[in-house]
């Protein structure tokens, strides 16, 4: 069950953009579809949601997005690098105006010290700009992907809402 705020966060974009008639896309990694089902579970969002990419392996960001493999082995899954990589390689392969992206480190394991338990990029890409967020998040697995989902909600509504 999504939380009520994700929810209503979730109805507030999807009006903000059928007034504005684009779609928006997303493509996921530690948020595993959460972004996707926050939206999809608001009855007559197929006239903005264009889809969703659950890209959790290296292998499938590159496949499914086109994250360039030697951008992967250089910065690692869990970077700017590849937060904007993501969300410029879902925007080319669907026919979404905007797309955000999230790839971190949910945990309980996985972190380092220079990439933390919490740590979670975002990148927003539309056809004329992009950008990304770095966050550090605090609890557990599900609070982590709970807050990187609604700010990546968040930040896709301030693109739509322009």
């Amino acid at each position: 069950m999504l939380p009520d705020a994700t929810l209503q966060n979730a109805e507030s974009l999807l009006a903000a953009c059928r007034s504005r008639g684009i779609m928006l896309a997303t493509a996921e990694s530690c948020t595993g579809g959460l972004i996707a089902a926050a939206l999809t579970a608001i009855a007559g969002s197929s006239d903005v949601v264009d889809r969703g990419f659950v890209t959790y392996s290296n292998g499938s960001k590159h496949e499914m997005i086109g994250v360039p493999m030697p951008l992967l082995e250089t910065h690692g899954a869990v970077s700017e690098e590849v937060a904007r990589a993501m969300a410029e390689g879902a925007l080319v392969r669907s026919r979404a105006a905007i797309v955000v992206a999230v790839t971190g480190v949910a945990g309980p394991g996985g972190g380092s010290a220079e990439k933390p338990v919490g740590l979670v990029y975002l990148g927003v890409a539309t056809k004329d700009a992009g950008h990304t967020e770095r966050r550090i998040f605090s609890g557990d697995r599900t609070e982590i992907r709970q807050a990187a989902t609604l700010l990546a909600l968040e930040l896709l509504k301030v693109e739509a809402t322009g």
